[in-house]
């Protein structure tokens, strides 16, 4: 287990490194821009005769208004406001790339109990095999059970209580078999004999190695439970199976609905159970996951991971046991419970303090907002690039090129006044959307192609025409402040 925690690693996001490219070729660029605006205004001007070369001041007005400022202002106020809205949900994240990534997140696995369903299954029924009785599986199931603080134990013991009228009583000299994830078995040792209840598979298994064989209608009962999506635990008594315990299942209230909604956005939604594949294949059918993994083991769950990251996939889950913890540690997002063991949650990256498993659903929408957010701003940063084009090119190579009035299209009042009015606007747009960095776009359950089309449309379109008017404005001031 330390071995596959120690060797899983996470990596950059998509989106984190597609904007860490954009901001070094952005700059880069500008960069450029600059230093030929300012040889071709110094050849010109050489052989012309005419005019002078862009001056030092305007060069670097020309940089600072061109380069990515606004986004790279606004990033770490869209990130407070990220961890905010998750404090506000009583979660905390360990580090700011841990809400970035889920906004990236296109697969997400969700343990099956406590997440889908209520976490409380109950037992609903005793089953006796062939011609075993049910005063015998009732011994076996309460002796079982007694040690089991689990809600499934207890509704054993409750359901047992209930049947025979008679409060369980704990017997001398006996030892009791904890639950693990390896076996998937738990029990009792009193005297020579073993009492073990847990899954089918494991169960027959550690029957037919005590000699034992497996009852005729044991199948088909397992099969009956599983159809109706509830969980079976097979019963034994040495060699010997008893019978099955209907563990019965209730969906979440609007979870069906929830995993539509994340579909619709592109995020593959799976269930993770250790139940039988009839089981988990009833289940997911009713809540309408995406796809399952029954019968599932620590490196099941690490391998799953890995095979989608592999093809490219950023991937969530949400983990409470010392058994999630290599798996944790390997996805991008990790959401550990507060009331979980202590290697589950040294491997997340989120700590959900109310230990709450479906807050993963409300951290994937806070990182998609994030993500709507910070695209939206880009975008408006870039397009708003396009007005100061118009404000400082003419005003920096007028003197050269007469021509280039015509493209004085905001009509500003002096080439100095167009510059300081671009310097200024550049300035105050900035805390001008900070608000906006922190409310946060709204999030919407749409396709990428169409958010898109939308943020082009919305802040793109925006940041366009913004500017024109801000400039404007700004250079009427300086116009009637300086008299010009």
């Amino acid at each position: 287990m330390i071995s596959m925690v120690e060797g899983a690693e996470r990596r950059k996001t998509p989106n984190e490194i597609a904007l860490e490219i954009l901001l070094i070729a952005l700059t880069g660029v500008f960069l450029a821009v600059v230093a030929s605006t300012y040889s071709v205004s110094a050849y010109s001007a050489a052989s012309s005769g005419r005019g002078t070369s862009a001056s030092l001041t305007v060069l670097i007005a020309l940089f600072v208004c061109l380069a990515p400022t606004t986004i790279a202002a606004l990033l770490p106020a869209i990130g407070i406001a990220g961890m905010d809205r998750l404090f506000r949900l009583n979660v905390v994240a360990l580090s700011g790339r841990a809400i970035e990534a889920a906004g990236d997140v296109n697969v997400l696995l969700l343990d099956k109990t406590g997440t889908i369903t209520l976490g409380n299954r109950q037992a609903a029924d005793l089953l006796p095999v062939d011609d075993q009785s049910l005063d015998d599986l009732m011994e076996a199931a309460l002796l079982s059970s007694l040690a089991d603080e689990t809600p499934e134990g207890k509704s054993i013991l409750a359901l047992i209580q209930k049947k025979t009228g008679k409060a369980p009583v704990s017997p001398e000299n006996v030892t009791f078999i904890p639950f693990s994830a390896a076996t998937r078995v738990s029990g009792a040792q009193c005297s020579k004999i073993t009492y073990l209840k847990g899954a089918s598979d494991a169960i027959t298994k550690a029957v037919l190695a005590r000699g034992g064989f497996i009852p005729s209608d044991l199948k088909a009962k397992v099969n009956g439970v599983a159809s109706a999506g509830g969980t079976p635990l097979v019963v034994a008594r040495n060699e010997t199976i008893l019978g099955v315990i209907f563990l019965k299942d209730i969906l979440k209230t609007g979870i069906k609905e929830r995993f539509a909604d994340l579909r619709r956005i592109g995020i593959m939604t799976i269930m993770i159970t250790g139940d039988n594949h009839l089981t988990a294949a009833t289940i997911a059918a009713e809540a309408g996951v995406d796809d399952y993994l029954a019968e599932a083991k620590p490196d099941d769950k690490l391998r799953m991971i890995r095979d989608y990251q592999n093809e490219g996939y950023m991937v969530a889950m949400t983990g409470d046991g010392t058994n999630d913890a290599p798996a944790l540690a390997q996805s991008d997002v990790a959401v550990a419970m507060n009331n979980g063991t202590q290697p589950a949650r040294e491997a997340a990256n989120i700590i959900d303090l109310d230990s709450n498993p479906t807050k993963l659903l409300d951290i994937v929408e806070i990182g998609k907002q994030i993500l709507m957010t910070r695209g939206a701003l880009t975008t408006f940063s870039i397009a708003n690039d396009i007005a100061k084009y118009f404000a400082i090119i003419p005003a920096a190579l007028i003197g050269i090129y007469p021509q280039l009035k015509v493209l004085n299209i905001m009509g500003l009042a002096t080439p100095q006044s167009a510059i300081l009015s671009a310097v200024i606007f550049n300035a105050l747009v900035i805390p001008m959307l900070i608000p906006l960095a922190l409310a946060g776009v709204k999030f919407k359950t749409m396709p990428a192609s169409q958010l898109f089309a939308y943020n082009l449309t919305i802040f793109g379109l925006g940041g366009v025409i913004a500017p024109f008017i801000g400039i404007k404005i700004i250079d009427l001031v300086l116009a009637r402040l300086l008299h010009i």
